[in-house]
């Protein structure tokens, strides 16, 4: 390219040369040579200016134009504009046919896609189940507001919230009252974001069948297993030596069944309730509630302490949902903590204005991979070893379902063969501070 360029230029300047050497040469044969040779440069210059302007006007008119055969300056300044120009149209060609299948790409989804101005939360652009799910239309929610377009839906403090917005579940469709929505805001971009609008109406269906079974079927196994748990008890070990090992463990199995059956309905009645009525929760007669049961269940093989380093306040909650929460954490700590071991409840301040009830054990600890699945429902870390201490599988479920009730979280440290904690941790919005009475002692 670089010999090209200097040939182009060596003869443009050899043109020039010929052109002022002629000029000159006339000049002397009328005897004027500087007047020819004056006027000759400029006429070259205006030329040159010409072919300028011609170059500009192009590029400004965006003209796309066969460039002139020839070996000059210009000559090649009209290639390279040429196929500048040529390349120009064809990367936007491609940048139009990628635009045009991903927009057909999105078009096809299930989901609604709704493309978000960051700024100014308005709407962009959208799919076509946006339409449906969404009941956005052409052209009158182009460039709208997303609050007033999507005007049913609590939209404004959702987007404040930015990356940090969770999924908004389980809300009812602006287009159709009986489609449930799962709204989804993921930022890809510091100027753009993405609403995705999730139809799972059938899902929400599948899970409340799935609920009202669970409901039925532990319902109707409650009288029978009383019915067979009372005539088991009815039976006398004395009148049945050989019995006596069959009817024990049919009696273990028969309360392990009726434990089940409250677990599931426990979860049940939790699984129907979107909020929980709000009460003071006393803490200090709750732990010491919590105390007297882990004692009651270790029958003296474990030791218990009770440390309550928040004595100044208490929870703002559903006090019978919290205390089954905190039971099956204690109950879990004595079940598979060796004999010997010791069990610590502990409540006390967090430094966001919160506070943390926690269950420390020296138990058999856990295995690091088995912590994220730990609250699924009849998850497992050991299946020998749940039978033997009579679980259920569901204690860790009920707790996260009743803390997320109440807006708190589950936290689990473990170790295997040091021992686990389990942290409650409430948010500064669930603590209220007791009043002092008068002889300086917290009052609630």
């Amino acid at each position: 390219m670089s010999s090209v360029s200097g040939n182009a230029w060596f003869r443009t300047l050899s043109q020039l040369a010929a052109v002022l050497l002629v000029a000159g040469l006339l000049g002397l044969a009328v005897g004027h040579f500087w007047p020819a040779l004056a006027l000759a440069a400029l006429l070259v210059v205006a030329w040159h200016f010409l072919k300028l302007h011609d170059v500009q006007q192009r590029l400004t008119a965006r003209r796309r134009l066969q460039p002139q055969h020839g070996h000059g300056i210009w000559n090649q300044l009209d290639q390279l504009l040429y196929r500048g120009q040529s390349e120009m149209r064809a990367r936007k060609q491609r940048l139009l046919a990628m635009l045009r299948a991903y927009r057909a790409a999105a078009d096809v989804l299930p989901d609604a896609v709704v493309v978000v101005e960051r700024n100014q939360q308005r709407i962009l652009w959208f799919n076509a189940a946006a339409k449906a799910l969404l009941g956005l239309r052409h052209p009158q929610h182009r460039n709208a507001p997303v609050a007033s377009a999507l005007s049913s839906l609590p939209m404004a403090q959702w987007l404040a919230a930015g990356r940090n917005a969770e999924p908004m579940q389980d809300v009812a469709s602006p287009a159709d009252p009986d489609l449930r929505l799962q709204l989804r805001l993921l930022p890809y971009s510091e100027e753009f974001w993405l609403l995705i609008a999730r139809d799972i109406t059938q899902t929400m269906r599948v899970e409340q069948m799935r609920r009202d079974f669970v409901a039925n079927v532990s319902h109707e196994l409650r009288t029978p297993l009383t019915v067979v748990h009372g005539y088991l008890e009815m039976l006398e070990d004395d009148d049945n030596p050989q019995w006596s090992p069959v009817l024990e463990e049919m009696r273990r199995q028969s309360l392990r069944m009726t434990r089940l059956v409250e677990d599931l309905l426990t979860l049940s009645r939790l699984d129907a309730r979107e909020t929980l009525i709000d009460e003071t929760v006393p803490m200090s007669p709750m732990l010491a509630s919590l105390q007297r049961e882990a004692e009651a269940l270790s029958q003296g093989r474990h030791q218990v302490l009770l440390e309550d380093a928040a004595q100044d306040v208490d929870l703002r909650g559903a006090g019978k949902e919290l205390h089954s929460a905190f039971s099956n954490l204690v109950s879990n700590a004595v079940r598979y903590t060796p004999a010997g071991g010791q069990i610590r409840v502990r409540f006390a301040h967090e430094p966001d204005g919160g506070a943390c009830l926690s269950v420390t054990d020296t138990g058999h600890g856990i295995p690091a991979s088995h912590l994220p699945r730990l609250t699924e429902r009849f998850y497992r870390v050991s299946n020998s070893r749940s039978r033997e201490s009579g679980g259920t599988g569901l204690g860790l479920a009920i707790v996260k379902h009743v803390l997320g009730l109440h807006g708190a979280q589950l936290s689990i440290v473990s170790e295997v063969d040091i021992g686990s904690t389990f942290a409650c941790h409430f948010g500064a919005d669930r603590i209220i501070h007791r009043v002092p009475s008068p002889s300086g002692v917290p009052a609630p």
